[in-house]
């Protein structure tokens, strides 16, 4: 049995309820729901607690309250930490609690993982953490927390990001998406996709726009690189030469070729193909379009290619992958027959 991964989920009062509950439940679901259906051993992979500010009850903006485990006092190490919403906005800067501030700060620096969900995301900002680092929060908000917060690289058109042991989902809903990619991050996608069909909800989306790809994990202090990433994660379907890419951020190709490389571990061609195999395996999750129309969409004419791209990056061919990853379709009394087909696949 491997070791529990702690998880804590901090309520703060005036929120959604939702930001908090559903990841304490997907969290809980993870290597139980998908076993206790299909009559496997269970095989639990979090313990999650909650915990308040002062250990009291937290009462959220419709009058519902959730009673915490704990004050962020006796929590003690844990291994990740997920801030839920405090509401519809942000706070008031001047109403931000030191004492959550301060223990984002410690846990973060003895190598806990944070996370914040929606407005939940301007308390990992206000702490400091999130200075010049990636991180979106609900387009709506994202207005207000960049006059707040411009040291941060907000990219509010995402659903999730990840940056250096940070962790930031859009709105409200995407605390189910951060909570799925997480699972993926610390079990795996075997573990998370179980997750997924065990609750009836889709895999994690990544943008806030009609699809987007999965964020490239490998910090860096490269404000360039950054910015290179940045342009490539939007005209990635596009074909992009180094002299492009090289002017569009004021450096020579060169140069920019060598400090990309140093900063994300890979060429900027690389990057590419990474971020159009990211975005196919996306669609072959969520969509019924071809293979062919889905090369397409992320930028490759060749199919045949495509193909083999997909297969050398994920061990898969796209046909096998959307066997294995497909979206599961429920319709009303056809519950079972879902079951067994995902259960097919899993085998």
């Amino acid at each position: 049995m491997k070791p529990l991964i702690d998880v804590t989920v901090v309520l703060l009062d005036g929120g959604w309820i939702s930001t908090s509950l559903g990841p304490v439940e997907v969290f809980h679901s993870a290597g139980l729901l998908w076993q206790d259906l299909q009559g496997q051993v269970p095989q639990p992979r979090f313990r999650v607690r909650t915990a308040s500010i002062d250990g009291r009850p937290a009462a959220c903006a419709y009058g519902v309250s959730m009673t915490p485990q704990c004050a962020l006092a006796d929590v003690g190490p844990t291994d990740v930490i997920l801030v839920g919403s405090p509401g519809v906005e942000p706070i008031e800067q001047s109403d931000y609690d030191e004492r959550l501030l301060q223990w984002l700060r410690d846990a973060h620096a003895a190598g806990t993982h944070i996370a914040g969900v929606c407005a939940g995301v301007a308390y990992v900002a206000a702490s400091g953490l999130l200075d010049g680092r990636r991180a979106t929060t609900h387009w709506a908000l994202a207005g207000l927390l960049q006059q707040r917060f411009p040291a941060v690289h907000w990219q509010a058109d995402k659903f999730v990001t990840e940056d250096s042991n940070l962790y930031c989902g859009g709105g409200v809903y995407a605390a189910i998406d951060l909570s799925l990619y997480l699972v993926e991050k610390f079990c795996g996608r075997d573990v998370a996709l179980q997750s997924a069909r065990a609750l009836l909800v889709g895999m994690p989306r990544t943008c806030q726009d009609s699809y987007g790809t999965v964020p490239l994990l490998r910090p860096h202090a490269d404000e360039r690189i950054r910015r290179a990433e940045e342009f490539l994660q939007r005209h990635f379907r596009e074909p992009v030469s180094a002299e492009v890419l090289a002017a569009h951020v004021g450096m020579s190709p060169r140069n920019l070729i060598r400090r990309f490389k140093d900063a994300t571990g890979n060429l900027p061609n690389a990057y590419v193909q990474d971020l159009r195999v990211a975005a196919a395996r996306e669609l072959l999750e969520g969509s019924t379009s071809s293979v062919q129309a889905i090369a397409a969409q992320v930028g490759y004419e060749d199919v045949a290619f495509f193909r083999a791209l997909f297969k050398r990056q994920t061990g898969m061919t796209p046909a096998d992958y959307r066997r294995r990853f497909g979206q599961l379709t429920i319709a009303r009394g056809e519950l079972s027959t879902a079951l067994a087909t995902a259960a097919a696949a899993e085998r």
